[in-house]
């Protein structure tokens, strides 16, 4: 294992479909003369792009987005849903564990959770894509932006508790609160908020600009949060694809086993800083930093920036696909909390 070295990738893209670009092979076989040729089938254009994925696509993609904080304490796994999301926020909440941000639009969970309680920077980020915000409890800082006169569209467990949000046997509290879909429209209907928005789509590579680009490989990355957990990547050529993992072990959906693979993995780092006794967080995300942008088994040292509250690689874009976003601590950074091989 290495350390993260200073590289250029290349990330090949299909507009419309994967990411990354697959080997094709162009057969030299004809038909025998007593064969008929196959009739080439004429190819439907779609007309609809998934603002958050790039994924073409004829069905509508005015959905409104909603972004789900979601558990990562060791006692929640494995979570529910997460293999449905466009995006993942990963971000510490309080001691070395990370809490997730979900954001959903081009697909829709069946069940997402276990649902955590919300944090000020996890509201600032659901707010770049306008999401209807849905959490379980607050922080103090968090209470102060959501309750009166809010300005965030927002659903909390606290007050939908065995309406909205059910509590799973197989779990102790407060690892056991989840939200089904269904419940999701209900809360959405319940409070009068737009199920429909128009949404401004995340940067994404076009196919002349990924041909163009060159990197070093990477088959896998480890991404060490403090003294506790070990977030890793590992590449499948076969899928084109990221498979997750924490502390060795594969990420995947409680219900279905389905592995969470994603596209792009972006790790940026943000200043951290303890604001309270009980370890509660504020974080720095507007001033941009360092990066790492790793795609098609690629990976390349770039900068962040926050444009219009989303967090995005400066001066490039994403190759179509879901994406998840490691957000880390200046201290000690990445070159001393990153490795590629």
């Amino acid at each position: 294992m290495k350390k993260w070295m200073l590289a250029i990738c290349t990330a090949l893209l299909i507009l419309g479909g994967a990411g990354c670009q697959k080997d094709e092979k162009a057969s030299n076989k004809k038909p025998a003369e007593h064969e008929k040729a196959p009739e080439k089938k004429e190819k439907t254009e779609l007309k609809n792009t998934y603002p958050l994925t790039g994924i073409k696509t004829n069905k509508p993609t005015d959905a409104r987005v909603f972004a789900v904080m979601v558990n990562n304490h060791q006692k929640a796994r494995p979570q529910s849903g997460l293999h449905k999301a466009d995006l993942v926020y990963e971000v510490l909440a309080e001691g070395d564990i990370t809490r997730f941000l979900a954001v959903f639009q081009s697909e829709k969970p069946k069940v997402v959770g276990p649902v955590r309680s919300a944090r000020d920077y996890f509201i600032e980020l659901s707010q770049g894509f306008h999401s209807f915000y849905i959490h379980h409890g607050w922080s103090p800082e968090a209470k102060k932006i959501l309750s009166g006169n809010s300005d965030v569209d927002s659903l909390n467990g606290l007050y939908y508790d065995g309406t909205l949000f059910h509590r799973a046997s197989f779990r102790q509290a407060p690892h056991n609160s989840y939200i089904a879909y269904k419940d999701i429209m209900k809360g959405l209907k319940k409070k009068g908020y737009d199920n429909k928005d128009k949404i401004r789509p995340l940067p994404f590579l076009n196919q002349a600009e990924a041909k163009a680009l060159t990197g070093d490989k990477a088959d896998k990355v480890l991404i060490t949060y403090n003294h506790g957990e070990n977030v890793s990547y590992t590449y499948d050529s076969s899928t084109k694809r990221y498979a997750r993992s924490s502390n060795g072990k594969p990420t995947t959906d409680r219900e279905t086993e389905t592995p969470i693979e994603v596209d792009n993995v972006f790790i940026v780092e943000a200043a951290h800083r303890i604001i309270d006794s009980y370890g509660r967080r504020e974080i720095d995300l507007t001033s941009g930093g360092k990066a790492i942008l790793l795609q098609c088994g690629k990976a390349r040292e770039v900068s962040w920036e926050n444009k219009d509250g989303r967090i995005i690689p400066s001066g490039t874009g994403f190759v179509p696909g879901k994406t998840w976003i490691n957000i880390i601590p200046t201290q000690p950074g990445i070159s001393k909390s990153v490795f590629i091989e």
